[in-house]
């Protein structure tokens, strides 16, 4: 069979790189293009070195008979992408201060992030609501999720380097965050109350059933479904439409459409969605 990388460190066939698409799909719904061959072979080489194969065929051997404990999760990690940044398509921002203030004061407003990678985006949504709400301890949660159990970690710390936090605002970064001093020099820490808002939980938005309660008044799922074919993002749509509040909204990235399901969601502004019914309602 002719090899996928003839002049790789590792053994690597066009099947290995089929079956690593057949199981990735299966396992977290990414669908990797033939343009992602190399990236699947950079990044699942480290764990070849880290368990000591020298073949694609020996790892995925390993890997589907579940010789290795916790592999499926290093599988994943090693696949997924985290680009993220603070106030990341920003446009979205002063529409959920005008969501949120405008939503009942009678219980806090929920807000689901589904792909916290770093905490970037996270982090984000509370500095919002403390604004939204002129106070550090706004009636909000956030439940912030995802499959990569790596980039949680580092969600979960709240640590930053400057040359990543250094790109807030001056003031923002004086009040949301605490600069290392010492051996922290050059680092930024998210500050208690800020950590205090989220609570970081893994998920895989392919599971059968979501551990969350309740209903949200606004979900994030920015830059994530441009990862899934068609049929799969019409599943996840269909999940989100009751874990959206009445009034929620759906928050996407700039690459993403969903003219495939406007029987569930209707475009209310630049990648923002709500239900069909609630915005029919609305503008009856």
């Amino acid at each position: 069979m002719k090899p996928a990388d003839p002049s790789g460190e590792f053994a690597f066939t066009e099947g290995d790189f089929q079956r690593i698409r057949t199981l990735i799909y299966a396992r977290a719904g990414i669908a990797l293009t033939d343009a992602k061959r190399q990236l699947a072979y950079s990044r699942l080489s480290r764990r070849l070195r880290a368990l000591n194969h020298t073949r694609f065929t020996d790892y995925l051997d390993a890997l589907e008979r579940g010789d290795i404990d916790d592999e499926w999760q290093q599988f994943i990690n090693s696949l997924t992408t985290n680009l993220t940044s603070f106030f990341r398509e920003s446009h979205h921002f002063p529409i959920l201060v005008e969501h949120l203030q405008r939503a009942s004061a009678r219980r806090p407003q929920r807000i689901w992030c589904t792909a916290a990678s770093t905490g970037e985006e996270p982090y984000t949504l509370a500095i919002t609501a403390m604004e939204a709400f002129g106070s550090m301890h706004p009636p909000v949660e956030i439940i912030a999720t995802d499959i990569d159990t790596n980039v949680l970690a580092r969600a979960s710390a709240g640590v930053y380097p400057m040359d990543v936090a250094g790109k807030l605002e001056p003031e923002r970064l004086r009040r949301y965050f605490l600069r290392g001093k010492g051996g922290n020099n050059g680092m930024a820490r998210a500050r208690n109350e800020l950590q205090a808002l989220i609570e970081f939980r893994t998920l895989n938005l392919l599971d059968e059933r979501y551990p969350l309660n309740g209903t949200f008044d606004a979900i994030f799922c920015r830059n994530v479904m441009i990862y899934f074919d068609k049929p799969t993002q019409r599943r996840i749509l269909e999940r989100f439409v009751p874990l959206l509040s009445p009034d929620g909204l759906l928050f996407c990235g700039h690459s993403e459409n969903f003219v495939h399901a406007r029987d569930l969601f209707q475009l209310q502004g630049k990648t923002v969605y709500r239900h069909v019914a609630v915005a029919a309602a609305r503008a009856a």
